[in-house]
Parts: structure tokens; sequence; C-alpha cells
């Protein structure tokens, strides 16, 4: 990948061997390794038998869960907060594993539609829950940047399964909580 910086650095006009420039191919290289590292992260290795068996069935919310990822379009960050609710079906997970699994998803080159749905379709895979709502609040250097260039914009994408699609007052709920 160094050598594709170099190159990219030759294209734009930048001289890659010039003093600044000398490790900017090799920090590039190891940034975009780790903003793309949930390529090689297995969701049953994040989760790591943090399952619990519990006769809970009131909702569960982690609001405010900041990430940051890559636009699929641009190779350019967009940024934000999930919201992540759901209803055990006798299954409750570690608290700290959705905030994972959220990393995991968003160090991939990402659509946020599609992030929404990753996360709400990880978290059904693995609780079997009666309901999942995963809601995103971000915003895209892509608009802010580049095109548009409209600074204030906020995009909020959602992915709703089970109660949270079919009950109304169940989604209700769960927006009433992360507003």
């Amino acid at each position: 990948m160094e050598n594709l910086v170099k190159k990219l650095l030759m294209n734009i006009g930048e001289n890659p061997n010039r003093e600044g420039l000398k490790s900017t191919p090799k920090r590039v290289s190891n940034t975009y390794k780790y903003l793309t590292s949930g390529y090689n992260i297995d969701i049953k290795d994040v989760i790591n038998k943090a399952i619990y068996h519990e006769n809970i069935d009131d909702m569960i919310v982690i609001k405010d869960i900041e990430f940051y990822s890559l636009c699929e379009h641009h190779i350019i960050p967009f940024f934000g907060k999930v919201h992540i609710g759901y209803i055990p079906n006798g299954k409750i997970i570690g608290l700290s594993k959705l905030p994972r699994i959220v990393e995991v998803y968003s160090k991939r080159l990402q659509l946020q539609e599609r992030l929404s749905n990753n996360i709400a379709t990880a978290i059904n895979d693995i609780l079997t829950p009666k309901g999942v709502g995963v809601i995103i609040e971000a915003k895209h250097l892509c608009m802010m940047m580049r095109g548009i260039e409209k600074q204030n914009s906020v995009t909020i994408s959602s992915s709703m399964l089970g109660l949270f699609k079919e009950d109304p007052k169940t989604r209700n709920e769960f927006l009433s909580l992360v507003r």
C-alpha cells in the first residue's frame, strides 16, 4: 500500500521524497489498515461468550455510541452516533459488546444505510430478540468538504426488526428513549 500512496502523492503534484512527506506513505498505510480492520474481525470473537440467559423482557437501550467510518464512494470519513435498542427473548449481551459490534462494522468501507442494517442484523442473529432497533445520526465529510458543501447536515438512518418494525408502540418507546 505504501507504493500506492507514493504514486498518489506524485499524481496530485507532491514529491513523496520531500522531507516532510517521507514518512507519509507508511503512516497512511497504517491508518487505512486500522480504519478498515473490521474486515479481519469475526463477530463471534468479539462477543466472546458474553451472552447471558435472563428472563428480562423490557427494552434495553444504549445510545450515543460514537463511531467513525469511511464512505465507500469517496473513502473519506463519516462519523456520528449510534443508538441501539433490543427487547430480550431469554438472552442478553454484555453491554460493552454492542459498541464493539458497532466498531467491527464501522471499520469497513461503508454506507450509513448498510451500517444500520449490519448492526441490527448482527444483534438479531446473535440474540434472536423480540426486536432490535438501530438509529444512526452522522455527518459525512463527502457532503461537507466537496460537492454540495453543506456543513450542518445530519443524515439519519434506521433499521428496525421484529417488534420495533411491527409494533408502533415499541418503535415509539425506542424513539422517545433515544431523543
